[in-house]
């Protein structure tokens, strides 16, 4: 969950309008950021182009692809896949498509004993993780010179970039426009606000919240969207000081209070939360049955998909202080293995990514995600782009890679959401899980 260096750039380039054949499997989670900039020509003479630009005729090849899918991703594939045969025919993508939130992890570490794959599709924070492994190819400067100067941070370790940002998301907490218009209702900036809100919701018949913890990926979405704002934009080295044992989730009360959040949305949603699944639990939102709901973009897909009329909008969920922040999120993010056979054929692919403008805008109108491509604009309606563009206009958006790179999601964040489940259905004390997150300290750091 990033820096601020990051989110300067971003919000003064970002803030107007807004992986490969055959997949098949949704992923798990992970919007409108960017307006263009002006797109630098790449230089003359550049190895990459000229190696992506050699004629079609050449000899065949099939690189083969791991992409660790969000739920809005699949099909984005035959997308690629019908746009890099126009260009280049010859290179064809042989796909395995995982849940992210699942599967990508372990299918890493099983691919790392045996030979990685051609190209890996994650997320920015998977950069983190693995390039200090020595195990991915730096990207070529042609490429992310075509990708929004901010795309960079957070995938470059010691001046090396390994990782190309494609698209972006935001995470918060969407409401329901009309509803909130009819009661009266004011966007919440602190905890009272939101109380009152819920009381008002419960004294008139509605659902404060939709949720579907069903899917433990989302108790760990949202859990770090808590922390962000109650723990690390107080304390941007707290993962550190984790490891270090200057902190711990049983004694700090920061720590504790963003878990908690997790009962006030249980205790203020549906009974069958656990086992209402997303698709259900988002049309419960646009069917105004629930006022509000804690997600990212990956739910604006639903929510359109429902009624293309839906008005909905964003904010941060309240900290203890008032001063929440939205919360940004680099997703789709394309890394290569630095043992690749077929460099020129993966430079091809790139090429497409980073240079077919029609193709971008089909994956981030397919995706209601946010382009990190320079001069790459979505054409879909977001009802919820007004809001951003004010959070982003107050300098009140936080990205999520600080977060997520200090607490990694392979290993702790999601097996800590296994025990606030546990714990929310009665299974487990609150002692016992905080004591399993301090217990998982040497899972926490993907170093």
């Amino acid at each position: 969950m990033k820096k601020k260096s990051y989110l300067s750039l971003l919000l003064a380039t970002c803030m107007t309008a807004a992986l490969l054949a055959g997949c098949g499997n949704s992923g798990a989670p992970a919007e409108e950021a960017p307006a263009a900039e002006t797109e630098a020509p790449a230089e003359d003479g550049g190895e990459a182009e000229a190696s992506a630009a050699e004629s079609s005729s050449d000899e065949a090849v099939t690189l083969t692809v791991l992409a660790g899918q969000s739920t809005t991703d699949a099909g984005i594939e035959d997308m690629i896949d019908e746009a890099l045969a126009a260009k280049y025919p010859e290179v064809t993508l042989e796909w395995e498509c995982v849940d992210w939130g699942n599967d990508f992890q372990p299918k890493m570490q099983q691919y790392m004993q045996s030979g990685l794959p051609d190209i890996m599709i994650g997320k920015a924070q998977d950069v983190a993780t693995y390039a200090p492994q020595g195990i991915l190819g730096e990207i070529d400067a042609s490429y992310l010179d075509k990708g929004l100067d901010a795309a960079r941070e957070n995938v470059t370790i010691d001046g090396k970039t390994y990782g190309l940002v494609y698209n972006a998301l935001y995470q918060g907490v969407y409401y329901n426009k009309t509803m909130f218009a009819e009661n009266g209702w004011e966007v919440p900036k602190t905890q009272e606000d939101l109380a009152t809100i819920i009381e008002d919701c419960k004294a008139k018949g509605i659902t404060p919240f939709a949720s579907h913890m069903v899917d433990t990926w989302s108790i760990g979405n949202v859990t770090m969207q808590f922390m962000m704002n109650d723990v690390f934009n107080n304390d941007p080295t707290w993962g550190d000081k984790f490891r270090a044992g200057e902190v711990s989730f049983a004694e700090d009360e920061a720590a504790q209070t963003a878990y908690t959040y997790n009962k006030l949305i249980f205790d203020n949603t549906y009974p069958e939360t656990f086992s209402t699944e997303q698709t259900d639990c988002d049309a419960k939102m646009v069917l105004g049955e629930a006022a509000m709901k804690v997600s990212g973009s990956w739910s604006i897909q639903n929510f359109l998909d429902i009624d293309e009329s839906f008005d909905f909008g964003i904010f941060p969920f309240p900290n203890q202080t008032g001063d929440s922040k939205l919360i940004f999120e680099p997703n789709i993010t394309i890394m290569t293995s630095a043992a690749t056979e077929h460099q020129d054929a993966v430079n091809k692919v790139l090429d497409v990514l980073t240079s077919d403008k029609e193709l971008a805008v089909e994956i981030l109108d397919y995706t209601k995600t946010a382009s990190m491509l320079k001069d790459v604009t979505p054409t879909f309606t977001n009802p919820s782009q007004a809001d951003i563009d004010a959070y982003a206009a107050d300098n009140m958006i936080v990205d999520v890679t600080l977060g997520n790179n200090q607490l990694v999601w392979g290993g702790f964040q999601e097996e800590n959401a296994k025990d606030i489940a546990a714990w929310l259905q009665g299974d487990e004390s609150f002692e016992d899980c905080l004591k399993a997150s301090d217990g998982r300290v040497d899972a926490s750091s993907a170093n």
